[in-house]
C-alpha cells in the first residue's frame, strides 16, 4: 500500500542522502513530499556532496539542484504516514527552526516511521524525541544524541549499518542506503515484488 512521506530538507542538504532516498522511496510506489522552511514548490536547495576520502572526516563538494516538491508552509503533518531527515549540513540550520521540531515531534508522538541519516539526528535531538532510544548517527553527532538522552550506536568499518528502535530507523551516512532504505520500507509495510 503506498504511503504519503514527508522529507525535510534544507541547502546543504547532503546530495546522495536526498536525491537517493527520494528516488528509491517514489519507486517503490509512495509519494515523497520535500520540502524546506521559506520554499515552495518548484523551488531548489543546493546539495553537498560528502565523501570519506582517508582524512579526519569528511570532505566535501558542490553537489546538485534538489527540488522542492511541497510547500513547506502548506504542508499538514498529520496527512502524513513517515517522515524522512536527510543529514548534510542542512540539520545544523533547521532544528532552528521550531515549525521543523513541531513537525518532528508530531510524528513521534505519533509513533509514525522516522527515518534519520548521518546529521539528521541533530534534528531528533533538538525535537528532544529520542530519550532512551538507540540511535546511529555520524559520529560527529553523537554527543548531542548522548545529550538528548539516547544511546549511540556507532558506524561499523563501511558506514554501512542501520539501526531500528521503535519507529526510528537511523543510519551513519549514504553508504548504509540498502540497510536504512530496506529496513525503513519493512517498517512501512511494503513489499516490492521481483
Amino acid at each position: 500500500m503506498s504511503k504519503k512521506i514527508l522529507m525535510l530538507v534544507g541547502d546543504f542538504v547532503e546530495d546522495y542522502e536526498a536525491m537517493v532516498p527520494f528516488q528509491m522511496l517514489v519507486m517503490a510506489g509512495h509519494r515523497v513530499d520535500a520540502v524546506c522552511p521559506g520554499k515552495k514548490t518548484g523551488d531548489t536547495v543546493k546539495t553537498a556532496i560528502h565523501d570519506f576520502e582517508g582524512d579526519q572526516t569528511y570532505s566535501e563538494k558542490p553537489g546538485h539542484n534538489f527540488a522542492v516538491s511541497a510547500d513547506f508552509d502548506q504542508i499538514d503533518p498529520d496527512g502524513y504516514d513517515a517522515l524522512v531527515i536527510p543529514g548534510g549540513r542542512a540539520p545544523e540550520y533547521l532544528r532552528l527552526n521550531e515549525r521543523v521540531l513541531e513537525i518532528t515531534r508530531r510524528f513521534a508522538a505519533a509513533a509514525k516511521p522516522i527515518a534519520a541519516i548521518c546529521h539528521g539526528a541533530q534534528i531528533l535531538s533538538a525535537a528532544r524525541v529520542i530519550e532512551g532510544c538507540e540511535i546511529s548517527c555520524y559520529p560527529a553527532v553523537a554527543p548531542e544524541v548522548e545529550l538528548a538522552g539516547a544511546r549511540y550506536i556507532a558506524p561499523n568499518e563501511t558506514y554501512s549499518n542501520a539501526h531500528v528502535d521503535r519507529n526510528f530507523v537511523t543510519a551513519p551516512a549514504w553508504p548504509a542506503h540498502p540497510a536504512w532504505i530496506g529496513k525503513f520500507l519493512t517498517l512501512l509495510g511494503t513489499r516490492i515484488e521481483p
